[in-house]
């Protein structure tokens, strides 16, 4: 017996588009509303403080995935030089259990948070949305940006915001080669970053005694809130004024509030999943003038139909290593 062993560079040489991601990753959703996966809310362990290492196994019956993503972020591995996220990721034969492929999770990470900001946005941002805001210049910054880009087509100007203005002039920087057409512009501070944002996507590192920025009365009528960061960027008052609070996972959020560390302060009244949305069982956007929030924790679904569209593109390439099991 073999596996396939893929590092971060086989991974992203393997050039799977933004497109493409979010083609599976809303997939997946649409199969979760429609129960046909698997998935636990993930545990975790917490070797220091605001760190986390986290189990996240899934079944997604209809494409036949099945797997596990082991995966840390660490506030402190930047000023070390090291990835705030890293992780691996299994995924196993769903006809005999036996493990097929091991392979890098940082890009799959990054990748399919971005599609989530993108497929919220799908659902629930007005149509026609011109300005995005950005908290947090760092990786999962720019693949929400890559996946609003897919989903928002009327898009032509970004503000963004990060506690180092260095972070935010590279973000710009790089991001404006990718999207000439795109206005990028660094705000002095989040109160500037929000003003007349259609959506607005939070990407700061998770904090387990958060001091939010994003205040009631920020988020102006009919604009989308897209957090990735869990409460760390929005008080709970920001929260609870919004018409429509949704989750990617209404028994994830209600499992972890349990724990006691995260979520103290969301909204008692959830009103749907991204997977009810892609599945057609509840409306996403209704009124033109509501605000609307969406807590995207990152979920085990959209790491497998990533991962299988990275495997089975790598096998068509020839990509990886053959590794002995």
């Amino acid at each position: 017996m073999e596996i396939l062993y893929l590092s971060r560079q086989d991974v992203e040489g393997l050039e799977i588009s933004m497109k493409e991601v979010i083609e599976v990753v809303d997939q997946g959703f649409r199969l979760k509303g429609l129960g046909k996966t698997e998935m636990p809310p993930k545990p975790g362990i917490h070797t220091r403080p605001h760190a986390f290492i986290h189990a996240m196994p899934a079944f997604v019956k209809e494409m036949e995935v099945a797997g596990l993503k082991w995966v840390s972020g660490y506030p402190s591995n930047p000023e070390r030089g090291l990835p705030y996220i890293t992780g691996l990721l299994i995924l196993n034969a769903t006809e005999t259990g036996i493990p097929i492929a091991v392979m890098d999770c940082g890009w799959i990470t990054a990748m399919r948070t971005g599609a989530s900001a993108g497929i919220s946005a799908k659902y629930l941002a007005r149509k026609e949305s011109r300005v995005a805001g950005i908290l947090g210049c760092g990786v999962q910054a720019r693949t929400s940006l890559r996946a609003l880009v897919e989903t928002l087509p009327g898009l032509s100007r970004v503000q963004c915001y990060d506690l180092f203005p260095e972070a935010s002039r590279r973000f710009i920087a790089e991001m404006g080669r990718m999207f000439p057409a795109l206005q990028m512009e660094h705000s002095k501070n989040p109160d500037e970053m929000m003003e007349g944002a259609d959506v607005v996507v939070t990407a700061i590192p998770i904090a387990t005694e958060p001091k939010p920025p994003l205040r009631a009365g920020m988020l102006k009528e009919g604009g989308l809130a897209i957090s990735l960061d869990y409460d760390s960027a929005w008080t709970g008052q920001a929260m609870k004024e919004c018409d429509k609070f949704v989750s990617d996972d209404i028994h994830q959020l209600l499992s972890t509030k349990e724990e006691g560390t995260y979520f103290g302060t969301v909204p008692e009244n959830i009103y749907a999943d991204l997977g009810d949305l892609a599945a057609g069982f509840k409306p996403g956007r209704e009124d033109p003038m509501e605000r609307i929030f969406s807590m995207n924790m990152g979920i085990a679904v959209d790491d497998m139909v990533t991962a299988k569209l990275v495997y089975e593109r790598a096998r068509e390439k020839g990509a990886g290593v053959r590794l002995p099991l």
